[in-house]
C-alpha cells in the first residue's frame, strides 16, 4: 500500500498522508480552509460547518474527511463563500457580538473570519440574548452570550486536562454551555493554566486582569489576517 495519497484542492494537487482528513493535508500543502471549531491537538467534530468544502460533489466538512486517492475538493468557489457568510452572520446575531465595544476585538476568530469573508455588518437581527455572566472564578469569567457552542473548551477540557468542566445542555436555541457543578465556575476544578482557558475563539472564556495587555490595533488579527500563518507555509 502506498504511503502517499494524492488528490485536488481547486485544481492543485495536494500529497496526504493516509488517514489524514482534507484539512490536515491542505495546512500541511498551505491552503486555507476557514474554520471555527477546528484545533489540530483536538478532536475533530465538524460542529461550525464553516469548513464545508465540496468533495466529488456533495458538501462535507474538511476536518472529519479523510482524504482518498483521486478525489475533487473544491474550497474557493463563490457558493461556498456565501454559505461561509451566512453561518458567521448568524453566529454574529445569535450572540451579543458588538466587536467595537469588545475586550477581544482584534484576538477574535470570528471577527477575523467576518473581515476575511467580506462581512463588515450583519445581515441578520440581533437576537440580543440575556444570559448569565460567570464571574465567580478567580482568574476566569465566562460570558455565555458570546458563546458559538464550538466545542473546544468542552473537548478541551475532557480530553487534554482530564477535568470535564464544560458540557452541553439544552437543545436548539436553548442549548448552551454549562459547567459540572451545580453552581458556578467559580465551584470547579477548573485552572487558567488549562487548555480549555485558552482556547475560545470569541470572547466568552476569558483570563481577568489580561483583556488590555496589548492595545486595539497591535493584536494577533490586527497585524495579519486569519489564516496567513498557514498560507505562508507555501
Amino acid at each position: 500500500m502506498s504511503d502517499q495519497i494524492t488528490f485536488t484542492i481547486d485544481g492543485v494537487e495536494v500529497k496526504a498522508k493516509p488517514g489524514q482528513t482534507i484539512m490536515q493535508a491542505a495546512d500541511e500543502a498551505g491552503i486555507y480552509i476557514p474554520r471555527l471549531c477546528y484545533l489540530p491537538e483536538l478532536t475533530a467534530h465538524g460542529s461550525c460547518r464553516v469548513c464545508t468544502v465540496i468533495v466529488n460533489g456533495k458538501p462535507q466538512t474538511a476536518c472529519t474527511q479523510p482524504v482518498a486517492e483521486g478525489m475533487i475538493v473544491e474550497n474557493d468557489t463563490p457558493e461556498l463563500l456565501e454559505h461561509r457568510r451566512n453561518l458567521v452572520d448568524m453566529l454574529f446575531v445569535e450572540g451579543n457580538h458588538l466587536c467595537m465595544f469588545c475586550e477581544r476585538s482584534g484576538n477574535c476568530e470570528l471577527q477575523a473570519m467576518a473581515y476575511r469573508l467580506g462581512i463588515l455588518a450583519p445581515k441578520y437581527p440581533y437576537f440580543y440574548p440575556d444570559k448569565p455572566l460567570d464571574s465567580t472564578h478567580k482568574d476566569i469569567f465566562l460570558e455565555l452570550n458570546r458563546c458559538i457552542l464550538c466545542g473546544r473548551c468542552v473537548n478541551a477540557s475532557a480530553d487534554i486536562d482530564g477535568k470535564g468542566v464544560f458540557g452541553f445542555v439544552g437543545r436548539s436555541i436553548d442549548k448552551k454551555i454549562a459547567v459540572n457543578s451545580d453552581k458556578n465556575l467559580g465551584d470547579t476544578n477548573m485552572a487558567v493554566t488549562d487548555k480549555a482557558a485558552s482556547v475560545c475563539p470569541v470572547g466568552s472564556i476569558n483570563k481577568k486582569g489580561t483583556a488590555f495587555k496589548i492595545p486595539y490595533g497591535q493584536r494577533l488579527y490586527d497585524q495579519k489576517p486569519i489564516g496567513s500563518d498557514i498560507e505562508n507555509k507555501k
